[in-house]
């Protein structure tokens, strides 16, 4: 009998929280994180490559972050890409480093934060709910293949239903919580 080993689904449903987790982290909220270079490529000899493997990043200030590149060649593409990206915040080049002032958020800024986190937390959800058909589909098969019977398959429904509940509710709580982080600035 199959029943009560959801490893596999544990394991990438966990894995979307890891990365839901990861993306709030990137989400700028008063302070200078580095999480918010995570998403931005530069062209670096032909690769794209993250701002963090071609340059230290330093927070000096609560609200400054200062890049400084191994390579001072790379500065202006990692500028051009600051820029380009969707952080809101003007690079200073002085030549040598790179420097970011976070302003305190406006209230604007701060409801489009919130609406991306809401965004991010129904994407996570939507993986999760996808784990969970491709589970049903795999124990349905199973169960048409007679391998595990028609209760078999009905306890396997309810458990893997309470996991996607369990995981749907976790993303509920850490997407309440960094609204509130965002509201509190």
């Amino acid at each position: 009998m199959i029943t009560g080993n959801y490893t596999d689904q544990e394991y990438k449903m966990k894995k979307t929280i890891e990365v839901l987790f990861h993306e709030f982290g990137t989400i700028r909220a008063g302070r200078a994180n580095p999480a918010v270079l995570d998403r931005i490529l530069i062209d670096y000899y032909g690769t794209m490559t993250p701002i963090h493997q071609v340059a230290s990043i330093a927070s000096p200030e609560p609200r400054t972050l200062v890049i400084q590149p191994w390579d001072t060649g790379s500065l202006k593409a990692i500028d051009k890409a600051i820029q380009a990206s969707d952080i809101g915040i003007n690079p200073q080049n002085d030549g040598k480093v790179i420097r970011l002032s976070f302003p305190p958020l406006t209230e604007e800024r701060r409801r489009d934060l919130i609406k991306q986190v809401h965004k991010l937390s129904e994407d996570a959800k939507v993986a999760i709910r996808n784990v969970r058909r491709d589970a049903l589909e795999y124990y349905k098969g199973l169960k048409k293949k007679s391998e595990i019977t028609e209760d078999d398959l009905k306890e396997i429904e309810d458990d893997i239903q309470k996991l996607t509940d369990q995981y749907c509710k976790d993303i509920d709580v850490a997407s309440s919580k960094k609204e509130k982080e965002l509201l509190e600035i």
